[in-house]
């Protein structure tokens, strides 16, 4: 998909990312990212005084469709000394989902990533309530390395928790 590409986000994307993030009470894509922790609302204030960007933010990139602001992908360390490493996306605007743009959006973070760190894998954490996330794991070469079972409980329902992973050398056989 041409039309997506990613960044290193700019001041100027402070306004647009809070009201995507922040601009309804109970946001759609909330639902599936993490639902089970609470999202805490801040205002653009707050907001804008704690954001990094441009090179202060290496670990949170926008996501662009045909020039337009529609996400974010991240990275966070689970433990920085032993390389390990793992990575988040989200689609805030729903007419972006099932459309390829999150694919795409992955396929270029992970080749960032790859490219400009000494890492050996990458991977996420899902729910087994987000199928979208399980199936773009597999899409993109990841293995399911660990299902945590009925560890997550929301909205009346037990749920696992799931973690994809891919290791570089997978990621340089699939990633054409």
């Amino acid at each position: 998909m041409n039309n997506v590409r990613i960044r290193p986000p700019r001041k100027e994307d402070g306004p647009i990312l809070w009201k995507l993030k922040y601009g309804e009470r109970d946001p759609e894509w909330k639902k599936w990212d993490a639902p089970y922790f609470p999202l805490v609302h801040l205002s653009k204030e707050e907001f804008l005084a704690s954001y990094r960007f441009g090179d202060d933010s290496p670990e949170k990139w926008m996501i662009e469709a045909d020039g337009i602001i529609i996400g974010t992908v991240s990275y966070y360390w689970e433990h920085e000394p032993s390389r390990w490493l793992e990575m988040g996306i989200v689609i805030y605007d729903p007419a972006y989902w099932n459309g390829g743009y999150g694919t795409a959006a992955l396929k270029h973070w992970i080749t960032h990533l790859f490219d400009s760190m000494l890492l050996v894998r990458v991977g996420y954490t899902t729910w087994s309530g987000n199928d979208r996330m399980i199936r773009l794991g597999e899409k993109l070469g990841m293995t399911m390395e660990a299902r945590m079972r009925k560890c997550r409980y929301f909205d009346g329902k037990y749920y696992d928790s799931i973690r994809m992973g891919l290791l570089r050398e997978e990621w340089d056989q699939v990633k054409d």
